[in-house]
């Protein structure tokens, strides 16, 4: 079957968003206290970087996810990018994988803090909360892509 660019941007964006959304309320405090206490960090610290990171930053993981299939489009010939879009679970571990790598990068660093603080993240009053809060998403997204990796190899297409 073959995919036009549309569908294959669809379908990328797609499997990322269900995988950055599939967290519910109880499971993103829960992964916040988890992080709270691996980072030492004291008090009530969770409810307060809680208050910083809305369940979803909806806006934000879709500007970074369209910009990693834009990014996806410009360097991978789309016959190849086809074969990942097949909805076979270790592909779309593959597709997510890609994705936390591409937020890895130097220039994504850059580019979250950017938009971190443009969304009030890192204001000065709350720089300390700000960045914990941004080394949050990070663990979060580290998290999703040991559980991806976990899966890929224990999965088959």
């Amino acid at each position: 079957m073959t995919m036009d660019p549309k569908q294959i941007r669809q379908h990328i964006f797609t499997v990322i968003i269900n995988k950055v959304e599939e967290q519910d309320e109880a499971k993103r405090i829960d992964a916040l206290n988890e992080f709270m206490a691996v980072t030492g960090t004291a008090g009530n610290a969770s409810e307060q970087i809680a208050s910083l990171i809305p369940p979803l930053m909806h806006d934000l993981y879709e500007k970074w996810i369209t910009m990693f299939i834009d990014r996806l489009l410009e360097t991978v010939p789309p016959e190849n990018i086809e074969l990942l879009c097949d909805g076979c679970d270790d592909n779309n571990a593959a597709l997510a994988l890609a994705y936390i790598m591409f937020l890895e990068s130097a220039k994504m660093e850059k580019q979250i803090d950017k938009d971190l603080k443009e969304h009030g993240l890192t204001a000065s009053a709350n720089n300390e909360l700000g960045d914990l809060a941004a080394n949050y998403i990070r663990a979060q997204m580290a998290k999703i892509a040991q559980q991806e990796s976990d899966d890929e190899i224990s999965g088959t297409c």
